[in-house]
């Protein structure tokens, strides 16, 4: 029996291995190493957080990104987008050195029993462990709007579903949304030679500013800092103490990590968009189906003239992000899920360790946002978690059997400094 079983295999499973590790303790990690950077972003993509920001978490801080990048003969510098695939490739270089061997099956179920957790893997293995730490990412949060459910798969898709856009070469799509996400696809989708529309509800796109520079004057950093979400202090607040976030009251917690760095595209996309792709904004899917000849025929509310318009398309693509509620944990076995505790937007509760209401269960990544912030949407985000929730993990093994001595955690070297 492991002491702790890590489901998922992304920077949040694989910093959390690491943690445990170092912590001492006996782990099991399941998963497909970054999984969703690998095969849920198209290629072309970049990571929208800087790099600086954009770190994996070990105790000794010894395989940063920086780290890889200068093992690699290069450089993460500050203001310099990094592309999805090299991101992808630092978290397997990562897993290789901080981490134990990764199972690459998946958990397809987890069950409570007596003294702990049983898993049931993909090829129909089970493993039990004392405490799990559920690392699951973002894919089974993904939201599709209600107007587009009804609609098959082949005529409409989530952004996340795509590893490359090729499929749409040479075609029409409609993508829905107003995020990164939705800009980006569309840039590479117009720079690929598809026919490409933007349908988003706000009135007008927000768009991300160029970073200040790394070095500045000090007025200008205590004015306005930096933070693994941005510049400015409350980005601060949200990236850099997610533990007096969640002192916040809870409806607080909740309205901010819904609308906060809300649907922005960056600023190195900007170019790409303007000029380039059919922006249609202040409109709304109201409604869509299949038309004879293999394409959609979308009702769109106009909200500006206040009337319905019709558009056809070959595709919809909807960029609309994801909503991590307890009830979309499908891998939990029923009475599992149906018993943990909720907050408002219907995520599981989690203690000031990760730990949800089951005691031994952990919860890592955006299903903690609500209770940590805004920070748990991104990699950053990785390196409160995952030392707070191994600490946590650490005194429930010592609550729930004394007589079992743990070993001491390895004491962590001091990390390098992180070229900017």
């Amino acid at each position: 029996m492991y002491d702790l079983l890590v489901v998922g295999a992304g920077p949040y499973g694989l910093s959390i291995a690491s943690h445990a590790v170092s912590a001492g303790l006996d782990v099991g990690v399941f998963g497909r190493p970054m999984a969703s950077w690998r095969d849920h972003m198209p290629r072309g993509m970049f990571l929208k957080s800087e790099p600086w920001a954009s770190n994996l978490s070990d105790p000794g801080g010894r395989w940063s990104l920086a780290a890889y990048c200068a093992s690699r003969g290069t450089e993460a510098r500050h203001g310099e987008p990094i592309p999805v695939e090299m991101f992808a490739e630092y978290g397997l270089w990562f897993a290789r050195h901080a981490v134990p061997a990764v199972d690459e099956h998946m958990v397809t179920q987890l069950a409570p029993v007596q003294g702990g957790f049983e898993a049931v893997t993909d090829d129909g293995r089970t493993v039990r462990a004392r405490a799990v730490a559920l690392a699951v990412g973002v894919m089974p949060f993904v939201e599709i709007p209600p107007a587009l459910r009804a609609l098959d798969a082949p005529l409409v898709t989530h952004s996340s579903h795509h590893s490359d856009l090729d499929r749409f070469r040479g075609g029409d799509v409609t993508v829905i949304g107003g995020g990164q996400a939705a800009l980006e696809t569309a840039a590479l989708l117009a720079e690929q030679g598809t026919r490409v529309r933007v349908l988003a509800r706000a009135e007008e796109l927000s768009w991300n500013d160029v970073p200040p520079p790394w070095e500045r004057p000090w007025w200008q950093s205590a004015r306005s800092p930096h933070s693994g979400l941005g510049p400015g202090w409350r980005n601060w607040f949200y990236s850099e103490r997610p533990g007096l976030y969640r002192r916040l009251p809870e409806p607080t917690r909740a309205r901010v990590a819904a609308t906060a760095l809300g649907p922005a595209g960056a600023w190195w996309v900007r170019d790409r968009v303007e000029g380039s792709v059919e922006v249609l904004l202040g409109h709304e899917v109201s409604a869509a189906r299949a038309t004879p000849d293999g394409g959609v025929r979308l009702e769109v509310l106009d909200r500006a003239a206040a009337r319905l318009r019709t558009l056809e398309t070959r595709h919809v693509l909807a960029a609309t992000g994801f909503t991590a509620t307890r009830d979309r944990l499908a891998l939990l076995a029923d009475e599992l899920r149906t018993g943990l505790a909720t907050v408002a937007d219907g995520s599981p509760a989690v203690g000031r360790d990760f730990e949800s209401s089951h005691p031994g269960l952990f919860l890592a990544g955006l299903v903690t946002a609500a209770g940590f912030g805004p920070s748990m949407r991104f990699v950053h985000g990785a390196t409160y978690t995952a030392g707070t929730l191994v600490r946590g993990v650490r005194r429930r093994l010592r609550a729930t059997a004394p007589d079992v001595t743990l070993p001491a955690p390895a004491r962590a070297e001091a990390p390098a400094p992180s070229p900017r």
